[in-house]
């Protein structure tokens, strides 16, 4: 995964289809072409199967991991807990995320969920020698890097190599 020269963003979301990863993923769709100026390469994974990722994932403009037995998670040490949900900080996301999968028409995610439906999210800044620059482990499922805390934390990599 390390490319040299470039910084890749690892980004640890829940099951496919999550309503919530997909508001968070919708931003960085669209400031993708921002993201790769700033030389950041996205890779987001899913502890979901290869095929119900196709389902949910086909037209996202980066690469996306299928980790069904949550090999990467337990790496990087990603939890999973009963406050990805419950936080009152998560409600907001949580009525928006429905309301906007409602309106768009996305599909919806499978019933049951492998690897669970409690995950938290996790952002990794890793350099082209695969060394952790930076890294967020959320509190709640929307607890991550926005767009511009990415770019910022690109920039302020970058300015300190120099």
């Amino acid at each position: 995964m390390p490319e040299p020269g470039r910084l890749v963003h690892l980004q640890f979301r829940r099951f496919a289809g999550c309503p919530v990863c997909n508001l968070h993923l919708r931003s960085v769709v669209a400031r993708h072409d921002e993201i790769v100026a700033a030389g950041v390469r996205e890779v987001v994974v899913f502890h979901s199967p290869a095929d119900e990722l196709r389902v949910h994932t086909a037209d996202l403009p980066f690469a996306v991991v299928a980790d069904p037995d949550k090999r990467l998670y337990r790496e990087f040490g990603v939890e999973a807990g009963p406050r990805a949900l419950l936080d009152p900080q998560a409600g907001g996301a949580i009525i928006r995320s429905i309301a906007t999968g409602l309106r768009n028409r996305d599909p919806l995610p499978s019933r049951t969920q492998p690897g669970g439906g409690l995950g938290l999210p996790a952002d990794f800044l890793i350099d082209g020698d695969g060394h952790v620059l930076a890294r967020k482990y959320g509190d709640h499922a929307y607890d991550q890097w926005s767009v511009d805390e990415l770019l910022a934390l690109a920039v302020r990599t970058r300015d300190s190599a120099r």
